[in-house]
């Protein structure tokens, strides 16, 4: 039997998840996600979509990163959490945001749901992502010539990790700023559960 999977062990595999994700980097998943990984949506909106599900990391690099790539940029992933919290199985479950840029039309799109992620010992030793299901609850599209806002957004998180209440507080500071915009209900929406 091998020893539990340190906290740190696990913030590092889900910082090179959004490396790879945010950062279009494919190959990175092979750092974090173990060969026969298994990956599953849920999704509450027609704004965004995905296979339910993918098997291997070589499809969930194809599925997170190149596709993803292709139709987004500028995406920031944010854990709103300060750290992660494996329960003894290796379980961590997780609320995130998401701030990226739709390539075709350049709106900002916000959106927000779950990850549950399954963190185990491989053979070697080493830990991997053995599973992640995504839950997506909202996706909003936001019109944003330019990228303002979203720059704007993505300048006043802390990335990748956010603690719930710091999103609070930059959230109002946004909505104080764009009282009657198509981001200040988005925010409305990410914001209060």
């Amino acid at each position: 039997m091998h020893p539990a999977i340190s906290t740190s062990s696990v913030r590092a595999l889900l910082e090179c998840y959004i490396r790879a994700k945010d950062e279009n980097h494919p190959a990175l998943i092979f750092d974090c996600f173990a060969g026969d990984a298994e990956l599953t949506f849920s999704i509450a909106t027609d704004a965004i979509d995905f296979p339910r599900s993918v098997s291997g990391a070589s499809a969930i690099a194809k599925t997170l990163v190149a596709d993803f790539g292709e139709r987004f940029d500028r995406c920031r992933t944010y854990y709103v959490c300060t750290a992660p919290e494996p329960d003894g199985d290796g379980i961590c479950t997780m609320p995130w945001l998401v701030a990226m840029r739709q390539k075709d039309n350049e709106a900002l799109r916000l959106g927000k749901g779950t990850y549950t992620w399954r963190i185990a010992r491989m053979a070697d030793g080493s830990a991997r992502i053995a599973g992640l299901h995504i839950a997506i609850e909202r996706m909003d599209v936001i019109d944003d010539p330019g990228a303002v806002k979203l720059q704007e957004l993505q300048d006043s998180l802390n990335y990748p990790w956010l603690a719930e209440a710091t999103l609070a507080q930059r959230a109002a500071s946004l909505l104080a700023r764009y009282p009657d915009s198509a981001l200040a209900a988005a925010m409305q929406h990410h914001v209060l559960r």
